[in-house]
């Protein structure tokens, strides 16, 4: 095990860190610095570590991360961990894809060779240190050590993230007294909230050592379907998608529940909605209708993980179906090939037998849905004085602003700031918005974590 160096490490952290070396018969924690990336020309211009921190029962469950220490002020600038959407997304999309991280896939059509990869200009990693974090298990890297049908949920994922960052601020005791936040989009805006309130409650129950947790951030966020799949309904009429003959017919037949249909007619109006709906790209409906190139595991053992004995040295199965170049999800397959090659996945020091085939989202991911909203959560945090920030891109059907505002507005704050204007280069973001509209929310995030005026 590598041991960080940086700040001075007080008894107390000693004291916790050889307990944690010492008292567990298994690896714990495990990490590398990584200097170089296949398809990156030259040494990386940054910190890069990537590791794995077991957690859950007898630690059996293996979290895998990458770490991107800040390009500014590492030892004063805030930690974030970052955790992609789904449930099951690899948070290698965050890193390399989506235009958080410091990498970018150089946009290439895909001629059998290894995936290049160049530097993001928009790296929210200028400000702030990120950890890019695997979760839940049979999530990208991660993986457990019990039962193969091992399952994960939205109260589990959110205890064993608490135990990853406790463990990992052990390990690496100078981002200590870095101001902490807990992020992610999609799915993950309904998870981020559970973990920032299971780290609020250690503090509260005076848990050792003290998290720094100074608030959170969510994009696109999965909070509530009652507010999130009602909001498509308001968004699609109002954007041109539905005609105002349908849109009053639904209102009217489904009497504002448009979850789960009572009556005939109402189902018949979601039937033809969601027929204009499947007609659309949903992330950014003014784009082309691209598939995601993100394949299903080959085999998944009874409800859950795969195969341990499968061949991680082969790709199993290409992505089907194949993006057409010129689609933006075309990056998903270049990330595809990248992350199932032998050479990167020995670099990033991925353990051999653990993984069979790398995929962007495990849809099939064995998870539990436990929390049907995360509304009281945001009420608890933000009455505990937590910063919060939400944001959505304005084109986004999936889980569209229209939705995201009505479940904000029911915490019934005061409004502090009238809405305004908000210009840097241009309008118009989907979901997962920095992947669409990079330079506006680096922007956002660099002022709002700096606490300057949005």
């Amino acid at each position: 095990m590598e041991v960080a160096l940086g700040r001075k490490w007080s008894p107390m952290y000693i004291s916790l860190f050889l307990l944690l070396s010492l008292s567990i018969p298994w690896l714990v924690i495990s990490h590398s610095t990584i200097r170089s990336l296949p398809g990156f020309p030259g040494p990386l211009p940054f910190h890069l570590e990537t590791g794995y921190v077991g957690v859950g029962e007898s630690n059996e469950d293996q979290l895998f991360y990458y770490f991107v220490e800040s390009e500014g002020n590492p030892r004063e600038d805030p930690l974030v961990m970052w955790i992609s959407g789904g449930p099951g997304c690899s948070s290698l999309m965050a890193l390399s894809m989506k235009n958080i991280g410091p990498l970018l896939f150089n946009y290439a059509e895909y001629d059998g060779s290894l995936p290049a990869l160049g530097l993001n200009l928009n790296s929210w990693t200028k400000v702030a240190s990120i950890i890019f974090l695997d979760s839940p298990i049979w999530t990208g890297f991660s993986y457990s050590r019990g039962s193969k049908d091992n399952k994960s949920g939205d109260r589990k994922a959110a205890k064993e993230a608490h135990e990853f960052l406790r463990k990992w601020l052990i390990d690496h005791p100078q981002f200590f007294e870095n101001p902490l936040y807990i992020g992610g989009d999609s799915y993950s805006g309904k998870t981020v909230p559970i973990i920032a309130q299971e780290i609020s409650n250690g503090i509260e129950a005076g848990l050792q050592p003290t998290l720094n947790l100074k608030g959170y951030l969510i994009g696109n966020p999965v909070t509530d379907a009652t507010f999130d799949r009602a909001g498509q309904i308001p968004f699609s009429h109002g954007m041109g998608i539905l005609s105002d003959e349908l849109y009053e017919s639904t209102k009217k037949n489904c009497k504002g529940d448009f979850t789960n249909p009572r009556n005939q007619q109402c189902a018949k109006d979601l039937q033809i909605i969601q027929q204009f709906k499947s007609e659309l790209y949903v992330h950014h409906i003014l784009e082309p209708n691209c598939p995601h190139a993100s394949p299903k595991p080959k085999e998944m053992v009874g409800v859950g993980g795969r195969s341990l004995e499968e061949n991680s040295e082969k790709i199993v199965h290409p992505p089907q179906p194949l993006p057409p170049f010129g689609c933006r999800t075309y990056i998903h397959l270049l990330a595809y090939y990248w992350a199932n090659n032998d050479l990167v996945r020995e670099i990033l020091h991925v353990r051999k037998g653990t993984i069979g085939e790398w995929v962007r989202c495990n849809d099939v991911v064995p998870y539990e849905e436990d929390v049907k909203s995360s509304i009281e959560y945001h009420m608890n945090l933000t009455t505990r004085g937590y910063r919060a920030l939400v944001y959505s891109g304005d084109h986004d059907l999936k889980i569209p602003f229209v939705g995201t505002q009505a479940w904000i507005r029911s915490l019934n704050f005061s409004i502090v700031d009238d809405w305004r204007s908000w210009h840097v280069d241009g309008q118009g973001s989907g979901h997962e918005a920095p992947w669409f509209t990079p330079r506006q929310c680096s922007l956002m995030f660099s002022r709002w974590i700096s606490h300057k005026p949005l």
